[in-house]
């Protein structure tokens, strides 16, 4: 049976930096014989988390608290259940991921138990043997930007933890505002393949 990678696209411009390296992550899991799945998060209906923590209160051994919101998200989070790999990316936008990627993230406390009370949360699950890469962009040099601008990285490593996947690969694309339409570059674009490729 196929190996299953689904990629979140927490960019608002398709066709460009953040979109373009997802998709060349996607194809080189493909090339290794997985099947893939791209979710653009604006195109998706995520309320707000409303920090009322109904979800983090439901004793669910191993499983998710059930939010308060009827929206997307329970769509999203199966078809992650259900795969194998996972790619997380978004632009730095003021020195973190974007707001459509942080709203989808901090949805992300249904993975905890947290019950009033407690002083901090508990995750629900172990890992669960899913991998993941996550990417993120800069209008400044990658190898600046990583020590200046590190907390990108940081956010979707945290959701890729939340989501039961080790990180097996972090990318970071700098000087990528130089032009309006500015695409990835061949040697980015092979990083992003052998990426996907180490996911399976």
């Amino acid at each position: 049976m196929a190996k299953r990678v689904v990629g979140l696209v927490g960019s608002y411009r398709k066709g460009h930096i953040i979109d373009s390296a997802v998709s060349a992550v996607l194809e080189g899991a493909r090339q290794a014989g997985a099947e893939t799945t791209k979710i653009s998060l604006v195109d998706k209906h995520i309320e707000f988390c409303d920090n009322c923590r109904v979800c983090t209160q439901q004793h669910t051994e191993g499983n998710r608290g059930k939010c308060v919101h009827d929206d997307d998200m329970q769509e999203i989070l199966s078809q992650i259940d259900e795969a194998d790999g996972l790619v997380l990316g978004s632009p730095v936008n003021f020195f973190t991921v974007t707001a459509i990627m942080k709203r989808f993230v901090e949805r992300l406390i249904v993975s905890a138990y947290w019950p009033w009370g407690a002083k901090a949360p508990k995750f629900r699950r172990e890992p669960s043997g899913k991998t993941a890469v996550v990417i993120a962009s800069s209008a400044c040099p990658a190898f600046i930007a990583r020590f200046l601008m590190p907390n990108a990285l940081s956010v979707l490593k945290a959701a890729a933890k939340c989501l039961g996947a080790r990180v097996v690969k972090r990318l970071y694309f700098g000087t990528i505002a130089i032009d309006r339409d500015q695409q990835l570059g061949k040697k980015a674009l092979k990083k992003a393949h052998e990426a996907g490729r180490r996911l399976i």
